[in-house]
């Protein structure tokens, strides 16, 4: 049985996401958004330590190497973390956003180690459909195609374990859909678009994503203060309880990838009810996840 979550550090987070699990380095990393960090917290004595970026910092997959490949504001960068508290960036490739004021949203890595992506205009409460979702492949790509578009907030992003099939949920309380894509892994191709889960009949909106090894979506019920699972054919597994109302991604991860980490958001007014909102918490929901992919494996 799912035991109650536990916080693993109050960082009291502006906009926490994007947590990935290091197999190389057990540890778990995250970024907080507006604050342009990049975050570590290590398994074996719960140490953490940040680093500052020269843009937002949104979403993040690990190199084999270690190093970092994030999505930020003006395009996808390579990222080292010094020891001196700053990340040395180096921008792989640029995007031409249909706005300004826009930034890179959500995003991991295939199975097949291409990174995804999408872009949202930073004022949500606009509700302005400018958004895509991209496919950085590597060395050699000049350019970054729009794969899709018409989205206001993508966020979700998942694959299932054969990588066959892709999830992308777009969170603005407008849409708030789960779709599911066949997935072409050879040449990293989203078809057959089709609605997975309308999270209008859940509690919360859809925002980040993990997939476990029975190919369950868990989905982040932001405003709801849940993490929902459910099964490949979209049915409603269960639900798991954070103390904070605004969850934002969660990831597999631990030594044995059975443990569950969420990441949350701080937003500004009374947060009496709440006081634990922007921390990082831990959970056991007694399945397993899966191992990243690092990026151009």
């Amino acid at each position: 049985m799912p035991m109650q979550a536990e916080l693993i550090l109050d960082a009291r987070n502006s906009v926490g996401e994007s947590p990935v699990w290091s197999a190389r380095d057990q540890a778990l990393y995250w970024a907080d958004i507006p604050n342009k960090r990049l975050y570590r917290w290590n398994l074996a004595d719960a140490a953490t330590q940040s680093w500052e970026a020269d843009e937002m910092l949104a979403c993040i997959a690990q190199r084999a190497d270690g190093k970092w490949v994030a999505g930020m504001e003006s395009g996808i960068f390579q990222l080292s973390a010094d020891d001196d508290g700053r990340l040395r960036g180096e921008r792989l490739i640029g995007v031409s956003h249909a706005r300004d004021n826009m930034r890179f949203n959500d995003g991991r890595c295939d199975r097949q180690g291409r990174f995804w992506t999408g872009t949202m205009l930073m004022d949500m409460a606009a509700g302005a459909r400018v958004g895509a979702l991209y496919r950085y492949d590597g060395a050699g790509q000049s350019t970054l195609p729009v794969l899709l578009d018409d989205l206001i907030v993508p966020n979700g992003l998942g694959f299932s374990p054969d990588g066959r099939t892709m999830y992308l949920s777009d969170s603005h309380p407008s849409v708030q859909a789960i779709w599911a894509f066949d997935y072409d892994i050879d040449s990293g191709t989203p078809h057959n678009r089709r609605l997975f889960v309308d999270m209008n009949d859940y509690p919360g909106r859809p925002d980040g994503a993990a997939v476990d090894a029975d190919g369950c979506y868990w989905i982040c019920g932001n405003d709801a203060g849940l993490i929902h699972r459910f099964t490949p054919a979209g049915r409603l597994d269960r639900s798991l309880e954070v103390p904070v109302k605004k969850p934002t991604m969660c990831a597999f991860g631990g030594a044995n990838l059975d443990t569950l980490f969420v990441t949350s958001i701080r937003p500004g007014g009374d947060l009496d009810d709440q006081p634990l909102a922007g921390g990082v918490f831990a959970l056991q929901p007694g399945v397993r996840g899966l191992a990243e992919t690092p990026f151009g494996n």
